[in-house]
């Protein structure tokens, strides 16, 4: 089984990717966006965690079938977000209160 290397420039550029985007995170927070405060913050949350999924746990080149599992586990994931949310959203149905 051979290993893709990957250059330790790499892993810097992504550290330090990591870093400017926790640094607008911040930045953000500081702004009021209205409603859009939490889409911009989300939106950067999934980019940091794609960066460390694809580079720090290596999935980038991994085989295919470590991708369909790093993908169920979006989907389990999403599945309990709504199941969630659902839950959440219909809390005020019960005894006609609001």
């Amino acid at each position: 089984m051979s290993e893709h290397i990957v250059s330790k420039k790499i892993y810097y550029s992504i550290f330090a990717t990591l870093m400017v985007l926790t640094g607008v995170t911040i930045a953000v927070a500081f702004i009021d966006l209205g409603r859009l405060n939490t889409v911009v913050a989300l939106t950067i949350a999934i980019f940091k965690a794609t960066l460390v999924v694809l580079y720090f746990m290596h999935v980038r080149y991994s085989s295919r079938l470590t991708w369909v599992f790093v993908g169920a586990g979006f989907f389990w994931l999403a599945i309990l977000v709504v199941l969630t949310l659902g839950d959440y959203a219909t809390r005020g149905w019960l005894n006609g209160a609001k």
